[in-house]
């Protein structure tokens, strides 16, 4: 029976897993063998940048996957606070895959240059880059909504395009990493395509040496960002103002609660620990101001991205402490 529930557990950690993260793995994993096949077939740098691409995209997203996963267990008296930022290390992990690519990306780009190469089999790059296309495509738009969902928002049509560039720090990370590599991914294989149509009408095979490169700067970007993102996570990130200002709009939406003396909020992945000191009403007893507190932090419980809340009382001062403008 002990042994079932494991299983059991193992099964609900994984159905709560990142969405993207499996999506992107399943689809670049694909993607990396037909660009490798086609590489090796035709002899395109671009193309070999691209597919260098697409198996960086397919291994992180394993990592991260495997770390959402991770990042969902529940707190344990040894970590009462959860797990939430494994689902960082995983990332970081990420990004070292991403420069080892990037790095051998540049370095086949500028060889390349320096040795241009004939490429071969015309129609079955095109083909490959136009699946590609598509498939990438599909995976950032699936990021996009995630994105959406994530930050509680929504957004119809082309809307979703701003909506996501906008709210995309609220995102979980594997989600923020899934939306950086796939606007990359997309970005490569429309150039990768440029690269192939230029070379095989025109004699400027220097352009598939320079696209190749500028592929692999573009992984250099998604390294620094999605590194600095996940380096700012382990370390401990405030979270994003609006949260502050709902989470305080609960707070303070109880009749009996009158200020906000102190109050902080810390993101851990896509979830939030709130610490606050509030103020209640004077004279009131210890038993019904302990009651108040567990009312108030029951409330701010039923979000489902905070985690845990940790609540302190004090009688009101008299001072106006909670200012949004100024917090």
């Amino acid at each position: 029976m002990e042994e079932k529930r494991e299983k059991e557990s193992l099964m609900e950690l994984i159905k709560k897993g990142n969405k993207s993260s499996a999506i992107a793995m399943t689809g670049n994993a694909i993607i990396a063998a037909t660009k490798g096949v086609a590489a090796s077939f035709s002899g395109s740098g671009a193309m070999f940048a691209s597919a260098m691409h697409s198996l960086a995209d397919a291994v992180n997203q394993g990592f991260v996957f495997i770390g959402s996963i991770l990042s969902e267990k529940k707190p344990t008296p040894r970590f009462p606070t959860g797990f939430g930022r494994v689902i960082n290390i995983f990332c970081m992990i990420a990004v070292i895959v991403v420069t080892v690519m990037a790095y051998e990306t540049i370095r086949e780009g500028w060889h390349l240059i320096q040795h241009p190469a004939h490429s071969d089999g015309f129609l079955l790059n095109v083909a490959v880059l136009i699946i590609n296309i598509i498939i990438d495509g599909y995976i950032l738009v699936k990021a996009m909504k995630e994105i959406l969902v994530e930050a509680r928002v929504e957004a119809k049509g082309i809307g979703i395009v701003g909506a996501a560039f906008r709210n995309v720090g609220r995102a979980a990370p594997p989600t923020r990493l899934v939306f950086y590599e796939d606007i990359v991914a997309v970005t490569g294989a429309i150039l990768a395509l440029i690269a192939v149509l230029v070379t095989a009408f025109a004699d400027y095979t220097l352009l598939d040496g320079m696209a190749t490169i500028l592929i692999g700067l573009l992984m250099v970007g998604v390294a620094f960002r999605v590194g600095y993102d996940n380096m700012v996570g382990l370390i401990g990130v405030a979270a994003p103002k609006d949260v502050e200002e709902k989470v305080a709009s609960m707070i303070l939406s109880d009749q009996d609660v009158t200020d906000i003396n102190k109050i902080r909020i810390t993101q851990e992945g896509r979830y939030y620990h709130v610490e606050a000191l509030i103020e209640l009403q004077k004279g009131l007893t210890l038993a019904v101001a302990d009651d108040i507190k567990f009312r108030v932090r029951d409330r701010v419980m039923q979000d489902p991205d905070i985690t845990d809340v940790t609540f302190g009382i004090i009688e009101d001062n008299g001072v106006r402490n909670w200012n949004p403008q100024l917090s």
